[in-house]
């Protein structure tokens, strides 16, 4: 089977920003979904908005492939707090 054609060059630093609604545990959970997929190398960074009403979390994986982050993003699209993946 071909690879598939990507922006990236794998393994790279491979951003994330997961934006939900900042409920108790919202981001534990969050972050243990992207060390389950990318290990615990993983870098985060946290921003509330103003009214505290919702939680951006940044990070940057050490991505391996392309397989690797689709499955992250399909994993972190089933959580029901999560409102976009960037």
């Amino acid at each position: 089977m071909p690879s598939r054609k990507t922006l990236f060059d794998f393994p790279c630093a491979y951003p994330l920003k997961v934006i939900g609604i900042c409920t108790e545990g919202f981001a534990q959970e969050i972050f243990e979904i992207v060390v389950r997929h990318a290990g615990i190398s993983a870098e985060v960074d946290m921003r509330t908005s103003r009214k505290g009403s919702y939680l951006a979390l940044s990070f940057t994986i050490q991505a391996q492939g392309v397989d690797q982050v689709d499955t992250l993003y399909r994993e972190l699209n089933t959580h029901p707090d999560v409102c976009f993946i960037l």
